[in-house]
């Protein structure tokens, strides 16, 4: 009796030595004290020369470079980008690169992307005919990058592998500190519908009137980022990430049909040549302007627009400095309003572009509320660096990019709205813009 009690206390005690130690081994070890007082010297990355211990960079912390010059042309009837595109790439880290990695983010859109395999989704308990035919019955829409090519400086084919959203360049030899290099890329693709084929680019179409709204945001193949932690980060864009990408200037080129109303990240070159001369003059008294928006596209010019369809085309010309990433938005629809915005010693333009469908909401509320953002961030933090605040109305869309943002909201089809309507715009307007 006496050796079956030490044998079943022998028993428990190895039970639950073993138990113990799996669940040392299962606990995370961010759980191991929840001390809301703890320090966090196993959470932070020890002190090294690229960054200190105060969270700073160190004296051998440095950023990679990526300058662009981009042409791009729309064929709105097909609704297709065609561009081309040359990359100088700065190497400022102390190994030397003997490739590239560029991000090729539209291949998301492509029939052989692995998205959907990433993707968690359900069935609505109740669904219409024609959004069951589309999802389930009718073929994926087929996007992506078609890459024509990829030369050097002086014109020589370079050798690449395309892996789903990431493309790697190999480089003729080694990109050593403090070199650049100099290579272009010919691309089109077809964009996508976003309101059926998901996404945070693309166009939305108007059944009314037969006109499309471009929000174009990861049109170009982009440098992916180099540091020192990561090397190289090549991780897959299954749709939903955020981007990390290196500064650098641009100038880009977009040709686009001649009764668009176009806004991108950067500084317009040549106003006068985009704009009627009644506009030009209104943009300039939207300058001056610092306690109202001024109407510089009318609703009447946009609805004059719409009927258009113009053949012919214009080239719109920008200019960035030291920004990350760029963005565009064009359409026959816009109306466009600006007023000017102080904040410390910089002045900038808060801008709207909007549909008809937008208003009365979006010209009563959109550009001043950009302009209240502006300044309320800039008395907590620091003057906003920029030259102008867009603001794009697109149906369903909440997403930033440099000078230029997409947001919801739009009143009903009579013009109504609830508070609801009006303060979900409002916030996401200031959260996209801050």
């Amino acid at each position: 009796m006496k050796k079956n009690h030490l044998f079943l206390a022998f028993f428990i005690l190895i039970s639950c030595s073993i138990f113990a130690q799996e669940m040392i081994k299962s606990t995370p070890s961010s759980e191991k004290n929840t001390d809301k007082f703890k320090q966090m010297y196993d959470l932070l990355a020890t002190p090294n020369m690229y960054r200190t211990a105060s969270g700073a960079p160190g004296p051998a912390y440095y950023q990679q470079r990526a300058d662009y010059k981009i042409d791009v042309e729309l064929d709105d009837k097909n609704t297709k980008l065609y561009g081309s595109e040359t990359i100088t790439y700065t190497n400022n880290a102390k190994e030397s690169l003997d490739y590239l990695w560029v991000q090729l983010d539209q291949n998301q859109q492509s029939r052989k992307s692995l998205s959907p395999l990433v993707e968690s989704n359900k069935t609505d308990p109740a669904v219409d005919v024609a959004n069951f035919s589309r999802k389930y019955l009718e073929a994926d829409f087929d996007g992506g990058f078609n890459i024509d090519y990829v030369k050097d400086a002086s014109g020589k084919p370079m050798t690449y592998t395309i892996n789903q959203t990431m493309m790697r360049i190999e480089l003729p030899n080694l990109l050593k500190f403090g070199e650049k290099i100099a290579f272009s890329i010919k691309w089109n693709y077809l964009i996508n519908n976003y309101t059926l084929d998901g996404g945070r680019s693309g166009y939305e179409h108007f059944d009314k009137d037969g006109n499309n709204l471009y929000i174009l945001a990861q049109f170009y193949p982009r440098m992916a980022v180099y540091n020192d932690v990561e090397g190289w980060q090549n991780m897959q864009f299954w749709g939903s990430g955020e981007f990390a990408l290196p500064f650098g200037n641009f100038e880009v080129n977009i040709t686009v049909p001649a009764d668009h109303i176009l806004e991108a990240t950067g500084t317009l070159q040549n106003r006068n040549e985009v704009f009627t001369p009644a506009q030009v003059a209104r943009y300039a008294e939207a300058e001056k302007s610092f306690e109202n928006p001024v109407i510089v596209v009318t609703q009447a010019e946009a609805e004059a627009a719409e009927k258009g369809f113009s053949d012919k085309k214009k080239t719109w010309k920008f200019k960035a400095e030291n920004v990350r990433d760029f963005g565009i938005s064009t359409s026959r629809k816009f109306i466009y309003d600006a007023m000017a915005v102080k904040t410390g010693k910089t002045v900038s333009m808060a801008i709207s572009l909007y549909p008809k469908e937008g208003n009365p909401l979006w010209e009563q509320y959109s550009t001043r509320i950009i302009a209240h953002t502006l300044k309320s961030y800039s008395s907590y933090t620091f003057d906003y660096p920029y030259p102008k605040a867009i603001s794009i109305n697109a149906r369903d869309q909440g997403m930033e990019y440099p000078m230029i943002c997409w947001n919801y909201g739009r009143p009903d089809a009579d013009g109504k709205y609830n508070d609801q309507t009006k303060y979900r715009m409002l916030g996401v307007i200031c959260h996209e813009v801050g």
